[in-house]
């Protein structure tokens, strides 16, 4: 009996996950905030935030695009802030963004929102979904980190429904290689080039 072979993308995958996170290390701390608060800019000043209610957003860690200058600007503008509770099998549940007093340190080292748990459908009820990524192509594919998180929740967002992935400048216009149940995104914002439409 054959083991079971992995799908042709994985090892494509591997390799360029391993390149992204490797040049993530070398981006200097002080160009990390720059980049937080440039991306925050972008977003805060685009049509798909200024027109919504509710925003699905994630809170950074690590050498992520940060988020926090932009979760606190979005909630003293009044809007609905949801942000993610990594389950047991990795999917998504959801709860409020309340500012950095309702979070709290959680498993795979993440900060986590202490507020009521929303459920995994909470998702659905965003106006615009903000997810992290490491790369995403011209046609929209997202090179996320591996554990499909995002592609279980993804699955779950409205047709119609803008998906943003926040990305270091040189993480865009990359080829990304692609397996089933990759879930493709519409726009992608770098601290340079801003907003960019995706798969038009």
């Amino acid at each position: 009996m054959h083991p079971p072979q992995a799908p042709r993308g994985a090892p494509a995958k591997l390799a360029l996950r391993d390149q992204l996170v490797a040049a993530r290390r070398r981006i200097p701390l002080p160009e990390l905030g720059e980049h937080a608060r440039a991306i925050a800019h972008h977003l805060l000043a685009s049509d798909e935030v200024r027109r919504a209610a509710t925003v699905a957003a994630y809170v950074s860690v690590g050498r992520e695009p940060g988020t926090s200058v932009l979760l606190d600007a979005l909630v003293e503008s009044g809007r609905r802030v949801i942000v993610p509770v990594v389950l047991p099998d990795l999917d998504l549940d959801w709860a409020t963004y309340q500012g950095p007093e309702s979070l709290a340190p959680a498993r795979l080292g993440l900060l986590e929102p202490v507020t009521p748990r929303l459920g995994v459908d909470a998702v659905a009820t965003a106006d615009v979904v903000l997810v992290p990524g490491l790369a995403a192509s011209p046609s929209g594919d997202r090179l996320g980190k591996g554990g499909g998180c995002y592609d279980r929740a993804l699955a779950r967002v409205p047709v119609g429904t803008p998906v943003v992935v926040l990305l270091h400048d040189g993480e865009l216009g990359l080829e990304v290689p692609v397996e089933p149940h990759d879930r493709p995104v519409t726009a992608a914002v770098t601290p340079t080039v801003g907003l960019v439409t995706l798969g038009g």
